[in-house]
């Protein structure tokens, strides 16, 4: 295979798949990109990691059709230093490949695309339309608040099911200890009979290409995957198999206390009450009264730390503690200027939400302090 191409064409591309590859595996192939011929002027990248898949057709002039694979995280740190513009990749035997680009050659060795894994493709997926801004928004409002423990292997991605009576997507994640509910409403109702459980890492990776431009993409499901397309890119993700618990249980339908406060005043609160926290405890306590509230944290190797708020607040006393990770978890998501936080007792889960802000919701579990 012989193909000539633009180098920021080329880092493009690579770039993308960064994220998909595995550095550290018992198959050296998945840390490879593929990169094949599609005719005579494009070719497609692609990166699967199994579970996730990424396949991308980008602008080259194709000299010798075929098909090669190389380290993806090598070839994308050599690409990005070229010096000119243009680029020429040239296939030799045993699978080297020399990369030139001007006075500039490399000789690197890639390994036999035949040994590359096949890529799922489908037929008729039931796609429905993403406006790119409010899908990014539902991601970084839930992502946060996945588990990392992978024995609960149900919790490590982000619950998605259509909301009922409307065209609109819900989006659900948490962790036992916090739960993040988003749901807005979409130009076509979505393509699904029941909810499903898109994994963390492919999220992740639909976000970065939200990022890319203002351009909609199509979200689709089918079998056991997650489609994504958009232009000529497409991203494959195998949906977890499990069951997500009943999230409806968790969320107080009543509230007897509603504080409300400047968003990054509390914000730069935790971040110095938070300083004299005890590190595996994390918990900062909130005692609230009428217009004010007081946060507070004691290590006691360190002392103790204590600032008061203004807030807005005429109700009975409460003293409350939560992990105060949790709490700027939440406030880095939201964009409103004022929060409000639900409370009932010191024993019952508090809501956050944004003041004017509809269709999000974060429950946090309270703390003994």
């Amino acid at each position: 295979m012989e193909l000539t191409i633009r180098v920021p064409e080329l880092v493009r591309a690579l770039q993308r798949v960064q994220g998909i590859v595995e550095k550290k595996t018992t198959m050296p192939i998945l840390a490879n990109a593929l990169i094949k011929s599609k005719g005579k002027d494009k070719i497609t990248v692609s990166a699967t990691d199994l579970e996730i898949g990424l396949t991308g057709d980008y602008d080259a002039t194709v000299v010798k059709s075929g098909a090669m694979t190389l380290g993806a995280k090598a070839l994308y740190d050599i690409v990005r230093s070229l010096p000119e513009d243009v680029v020429t990749l040239k296939q030799g035997a045993n699978q080297w490949v020399e990369i030139s680009c001007g006075k500039v050659k490399y000789r690197v060795v890639g390994m036999s695309a035949d040994s590359f894994p096949t890529l799922p493709s489908f037929e008729q997926v039931p796609f429905f339309a993403l406006e790119p801004r409010i899908f990014k928004e539902m991601i970084e409002k839930t992502l946060y608040a996945v588990s990392t423990d992978e024995t609960r292997y149900n919790l490590t991605g982000v619950y998605c099911e259509q909301v009922q009576g409307s065209p609109g997507l819900r989006m659900v994640a948490t962790d036992g200890h916090r739960l993040s509910v988003i749901e807005r409403p979409t130009q076509e109702p979505p393509a699904m009979k029941e909810g499903v459980i898109i994994p963390r890492k492919g999220l992740v990776e639909l976000r970065k290409l939200l990022e890319e431009g203002k351009e909609g993409g199509r979200l689709g499901f089918i079998e056991n995957s997650a489609v994504f397309e958009k232009d000529g890119i497409t991203l494959t993700m195998r949906l977890v198999d499990g069951r997500f618990p009943d999230y409806q249980q968790v969320i107080p339908t009543t509230s007897t206390r509603r504080v409300r406060v400047n968003k990054d005043r509390l914000s730069a609160a935790l971040k110095r009450t938070s300083l004299l926290s005890p590190d595996k405890a994390q918990g900062v306590r909130l005692d609230i009264a009428s217009g004010t509230m007081a946060l507070t944290a004691n290590n006691p190797d360190l002392g103790e730390a204590r600032e008061e708020l203004e807030v807005e607040y005429d109700n009975e006393a409460l003293k409350i503690g939560f992990n105060f990770r949790y709490l700027m978890d939440v406030l880095a998501v939201l964009g409103e200027e004022q929060v409000e936080l639900e409370l009932t007792d010191e024993l019952s889960p508090g809501v956050i939400r944004g003041v004017g802000g509809e269709g999000y919701r974060a429950v946090i579990m309270p703390m003994r302090i």
